[in-house]
């Protein structure tokens, strides 16, 4: 596939890259959001009020009572998931607070029911506090069949994560951490077919040391990386046994014992001597990654600038050093390594087939079948991993994650690989569908110029 990098000059990939932020200024005060409440069932007259609301409703109530099961039968608790942030790490722009962590967490269901055919509404908290966030997500579970954590600080953000997975009785998961992982995952697999290296062999530096970073240097190692051949880098320089100031952070001070076979000390430049991987997910750019330090990566190196809104470094750039293969976390590029392609496929058919908790082996299934997706349209050093648009990804992702847990054992809910496609095939469809007639009715005003 061909890339938008050759055709246009520096200075018009620069604006084409800050247009989107222009355009949002726009929209969002037209719109006034990007979701709402709609109903589902029929209202043929007002006389059907009395099925959907008093006196009706009432026998719906007690069948309930008497079979709590019976929950997922009679309301939208199976296809409705929370997304709740305290504002305190929004994209890169750090502790902004609840209200402004909003748009975000409206643009994340947005993505949810448009790519997965998944009610998801925002609950942004007014409290900083773990055990506050871990209560409140406690007295939310009736009315929702999932928890989307978003856009949390570290190091609360794995306590809370660990507390309310052992707590609540359904699935709860940070995207910051399991989503980001899970797409990572996808591009590397591509990424190295492309380079023609095993995940085994290569040597990996993951520049950034929160929660997302984290969890990618997690799951690369249950898919077969080997731990002594990572290195972390976080603000203060590598990862290593030395680093004495990390004893207090559960998760750095494990990697410091399990990753950095030969101890380098330093910082970035130092860490990328001889890399093939850069997977980053630190500060926002463009120039967190300097180019010399990139320059001095292994022949057909491999590079993952995440950062949001501006990756750590810019495409052209990495390509002018020799890179091989670049990916991003923004849709404007070639290459796409962005959370958006995971969750709403995965909460998807994690919802389909109601299973208790999501797992790092449904997320890696999901890896796994996203890869596959691109593969099988045809691997390129700019075409590692699918697009939003095309068709079934998110279906086929669905698929593969309700199969992993119904083969793991904990889906309440048992369905074929047939039905399975069937459910989120038209889950997914109808979604688009709505808001598809919605614009052409005008119940969307069109969007200005």
């Amino acid at each position: 596939m061909p890339t938008t990098a050759k055709k246009l000059t520096k200075e018009e990939l620069l604006a084409k890259a800050y247009k989107p932020a222009q355009d949002a200024m726009k929209l969002h005060p037209f719109y006034k959001g990007k979701i709402e409440v709609s109903p589902k069932c029929c209202v043929r007259d007002f006389d059907d009020f009395a099925i959907w609301y008093t006196p009706g409703v009432a026998d719906v109530c007690k069948d309930i009572y008497k079979n709590p099961a019976q929950v997922f039968a009679h309301t939208n608790k199976a296809n409705m998931v929370a997304v709740v942030s305290d504002g305190t790490r929004v994209l890169g722009l750090g502790d902004i607070g609840p209200e402004a962590a909003i748009p975000v967490m409206e643009g994340k269901g947005l993505l949810f029911k448009y790519l997965g055919g998944v009610d998801a509404f925002p609950i942004c908290l007014s409290t900083k506090d773990p055990d506050e966030i871990i209560k409140t997500v406690e007295y939310l579970q009736p009315c929702f069949g999932g928890i989307n954590l978003e856009d949390i600080s570290q190091p609360k953000c794995f306590y809370i994560l660990d507390e309310l997975r052992k707590r609540c009785h359904i699935p709860v998961w940070h995207d910051d951490q399991q989503g980001t992982a899970t797409v990572c995952l996808a591009g590397l697999i591509n990424a190295l077919k492309v380079v023609g290296k095993r995940i085994q062999d290569v040597k990996i530096v993951l520049n950034g040391a929160g929660a997302a970073n984290i969890r990618i240097g997690t799951v690369y190692m249950s898919a077969g990386a080997r731990p002594g051949n990572l290195i972390y880098v976080d603000s203060k320089g590598t990862l290593h046994k030395g680093r004495a100031d990390l004893k207090d952070h559960r998760e750095k001070w494990h990697m410091c014992q399990i990753t950095n076979k030969d101890q380098v000390i330093g910082g970035a430049a130092e860490a990328l001597r001889g890399a093939d991987v850069l997977s980053a997910a630190s500060k926002p750019g463009p120039d967190t990654i300097k180019k010399e330090w990139v320059g001095e990566m292994a022949k057909d190196s491999i590079v993952f600038c995440t950062a949001n809104p501006i990756p750590e470094m810019w495409p052209w750039d990495a390509k002018e050093m020799g890179v091989r293969v670049m990916g991003t976390g923004r849709s404007d590029f070639d290459n796409q390594v962005n959370n958006s392609l995971g969750f709403p496929g995965i909460f998807r058919g994690t919802l389909d087939v109601q299973a208790k908790t999501i797992t790092d082996e449904m997320c890696i299934a999901a890896a796994t079948e996203l890869a596959k997706c691109a593969e099988d349209k045809g691997l390129s050093e700019n075409y590692i991993i699918p697009k939003m648009d095309e068709p079934d990804i998110f279906a086929r992702e669905a698929v593969a994650v309700g199969m992993k847990a119904i083969e793991q054992g904990i889906a309440q809910r048992v369905l074929s690989r047939d039905q399975l496609f069937k459910v989120a095939s038209e889950a997914i469809a109808r979604a688009r569908k709505e808001t598809e007639l919605k614009m052409k009715s005008g119940i969307i005003a069109r969007a200005p110029k």
